[in-house]
């Protein structure tokens, strides 16, 4: 792979302008195309095969006046009892009679006929009833239906328009920025050149640009979820930046070292370059992974993240030795660029200076070794001297401190976010919480019993007996009158729990009600609404987990034994990740879950984490936690096998990857922490969990616990069974080949 990456960073650099002009089709072809074939994003999730995903099949094909949106209005008058009064009820059929014009609405219910008024008079609520799915309301019907009751609330009444038609994609303002202001910042000080830093971010700008635009050109023939293109542009961006930072601090090494430039970016690309594709390659896979969980929404989630992350793997082998050329030597601080001439190729040099990989003759200056990384006094390697004097206690004190901040994961509750999560202020959130004001947290969680018979009078048989089922379970308030189908087939019964959607006793309450219902002869029987959905889902995730988390750790192993030829060096890998999840999920758990410290992410409304964050998470951590591995490790082992002890190849290893990893650690922290101060609870809580999965597993487990356990281990460390060595293929991720290769050449020249 190095000996391939090599000449391909040497091509990319020789033909830059070329390359260059091809990414800029590539990138305005990609907006042009998401420009015109953009498609909507869809707010539901979908289950096939659970029971209620099958209920909303069925009404859609029996029952199809029952299966578009619904939206609930909440009035709440000026003051109690004025509901009773000849003025109130004229407000209230008022705003009723306005919401039967909005566009796309079949229906609205007057709360006086079907008894949704509350017995102190002040709080009503309005059914209304749209003639298509969620995802098929437009901005104008939806904006429509949020102006109703204008004339009321200019009256002094409070009128809330709700329900899942208010569900819209989370809006991506400026917030982000200041993620990526961090991130530039970060490079500025790691490689004291604004070139340099404006290269490594130019590169990952256009990497996430033909990332999006692709996705967004796809999006009119797929179903996106609204979080889907977040992930990717977090994820992309993230990804971008790093691997762009890695190329770039090799290729500055080795000008510094006295290459000539085109050697030295072909280096950096077939070394750091083969750390980056074998990075980029563990998240592909990983979240590629996320299809054997079989949930569409997730698997299209992940191959959204995973094309991004495609992309800017190929931006970074490609475009960013472009960039490097038309930069030249300005990527280097203005001190050290007087030690690189100004042309330095190998056509530039005589034939015997060409030839020679080192090309001794332009030896950097004696200061430019020490930003490259190898001054033994630098941090990086009085902090390795430090954790391998000191590796016992720095093991324990690890492993304590990251297993205290797990201890809350157990606790972990999964769920669909209901409108109670929603951002305050928001018009999904003021309804919920009239909703609740007036009439309880149970009227904001609907749930929905469908019955369908061969035959109108098996439905008609089979209607009381599950009415007489469900009023008798526990938590259950109420169950409203049965609406049947033009043929009689089909029952829809409304059920309204005494607990909110996101409560446990509400998920008790579905699976008590399944269970009773269960022996109705003569018709199905199924639980639907979006609460019941939100269960169904989490459950599916969750028995999923332990599953996705099993092939995940397994794939590790394998896929760094392969790298590193051992097998000690992937169990501690595959450990390490374990950690930062059970840390991550902790930590997540408390903030989002049990509200410490909500204040200072902006969250004023803790609940159950959203369904599918534990098992995204896991995808892309692993893939994250073998980037910093292999960037880490790789050089201990390069040493190792040239000589060293393992104890000084472990102190050079973290000595010269440690003000790499440092940055690329608190950069795609910075981007990951930007989209924590999004309004949208979802993102929040996945910007937030991958931020600090990223920082303990850099700073606490590879750059502490992973030093002191290889210290620990020895040259024991690096053994594997000869046999298992002849049957794994040799990937050469550090170049050995290459480097062997290429002397090969230099002494054939000498």
């Amino acid at each position: 792979m190095a000996t391939l990456l090599y000449r391909l960073g040497r091509g990319s650099m020789r033909r830059r302008r070329l390359v260059a002009a091809i990414w800029l089709v590539v990138l305005v072809g990609l907006g042009l195309a998401a420009a015109t074939l953009r498609g909507p994003t869809a707010s539901n999730f979908t289950m096939p095969g659970t029971e209620s995903q099958r209920a909303l099949d069925l009404l859609d094909e029996q029952f199809p006046a029952a299966a578009g949106a619904t939206g609930t209005i909440a009035v709440k008058a000026p003051a109690p009892g004025q509901l009773g009064t000849p003025e109130g009820q004229a407000v209230i059929q008022s705003i009723t009679q306005e919401a039967t014009t909005v566009p796309g609405v079949l229906a609205a219910i007057d709360p006086f006929q079907v008894g949704s008024v509350t017995p102190d008079g002040q709080y009503a609520l309005i059914q209304v009833q749209f003639n298509e799915g969620a995802d098929q309301v437009t901005d104008e019907q939806r904006e429509a239906y949020e102006r109703l009751g204008a004339e009321a609330q200019a009256q002094g009444w409070q009128v809330a328009p709700g329900g899942e038609v208010l569900n819209t994609e989370p809006e991506v303002g400026s917030t982000e920025a200041i993620g990526v202001a961090v991130a530039l910042i970060v490079l500025v000080v790691t490689f004291g050149s604004l070139v340099a830093a404006g290269m490594t971010m130019l590169n990952a700008l256009i990497g996430v640009g033909v990332g999006m635009a692709g996705l967004f050109a796809l999006s009119g023939v797929i179903e996106l979820t609204s979080t889907a293109p977040i992930l990717a542009l977090m994820l992309g961006l993230a990804v971008g930046i790093d691997y762009s930072l890695f190329i770039t601090s090799r290729y500055r090494q080795n000008l510094l070292d006295g290459m000539p430039a085109d050697e030295a970016i072909g280096r950096a690309v077939g070394t750091a370059g083969s750390a980056v594709t074998f990075a980029g390659a563990t998240v592909v896979i990983a979240l590629a992974g996320l299809a054997v969980v079989n949930i569409p929404f997730l698997t299209v989630m992940g191959l959204a993240a995973a094309g991004t992350v495609t992309v800017a793997v190929l931006v970074a082998i490609t475009l960013q030795p472009a960039l490097l050329g038309f930069a030249g030597r300005r990527v280097l601080p203005r001190r050290l660029r007087s030690s690189v001439p100004v042309a330095l190729t190998a056509d530039d040099l005589p034939d015997d200076a060409a030839r020679r990989s080192d090309v001794t003759t332009h030896r950097a200056a004696p200061e430019a070794a020490t930003v490259a990384g190898e001054d033994t006094s630098a941090f990086g390697f009085r902090w390795a001297r430090l954790i391998t004097r000191f590796r016992i206690p720095v093991i324990l004190v690890g492993l304590l401190g990251l297993g205290l901040l797990a201890l809350p994961a157990p606790d972990m509750r999964l769920a669909l976010p209901d409108a109670g999560t929603a951002p305050a202020g928001s018009a999904a959130r003021v309804s919920n919480d009239l909703i609740t004001e007036g009439f309880g947290p149970g009227f904001t969680g609907r749930l929905a019993v469908v019955v369908a018979g061969d035959d109108a009078a098996a439905t008609a048989a089979a209607v009381p007996q599950v009415t007489a089922l469900v009023q008798r379970t526990d938590n259950v308030l109420a169950v409203a009158p049965p609406q049947l189908s033009p043929d009689g087939r089909t029952a829809l019964l409304g059920v309204i729990p005494q607990t909110g959607p996101t409560d446990p006793a509400t998920e008790t309450m579905v699976h008590d009600i399944r269970a009773a219902v269960g022996g109705i002869q003569g018709a199905d029987v199924l639980f639907t609404g979006v609460t019941a959905i939100g269960i169904d889902i989490s459950e599916k995730l969750s028995d999923a987990l332990p599953i996705y988390l099993a092939l995940v750790v397994g794939l590790s192993i394998l896929l760094l034994m392969l790298v590193f030829r051992s097998v000690l060096v992937p169990v501690k890998a595959a450990l390490g990740f374990l950690l930062t999840v059970a840390a991550t999920f902790g930590i997540t758990v408390a903030v989002f879950q049990q509200g410490h410290l909500a204040d200072l992410v902006g969250l004023d409304t803790p609940g159950p984490l959203i369904s599918f964050l534990p098992i995204l998470l896991i995808g892309i951590l692993f893939g994250l936690a073998m980037d910093y591995e292999v960037f880490l490790v790789s050089r201990m082992r390069e040493d190792f096998v040239h000589g060293d002890t393992a104890q000084q190849a472990t102190i050079n290893g973290m000595g010269h990857g440690a003000r790499v990893v440092t940055a690329a650690a608190l950069i795609m922290t910075s981007v990951f922490g930007g989209f924590i101060f999004l309004d949208d609870p979802v993102i929040k809580s996945m910007g937030f969990a991958l931020a600090i999965g990223v920082a303990i597993d850099a700073f606490v487990v590879r750059m502490t616990i992973v030093p002191a356990v290889m210290s620990l281990l020895g040259k024991v460390a690096w053994w594997l069974p000869r046999w298992l060595d002849r049957a794994l293929p040799n990937v050469d991720i550090e170049g050995e080949k290459l480097r062997a290769k290429l002397d090969d050449k230099v002494g054939a020249g000498a």
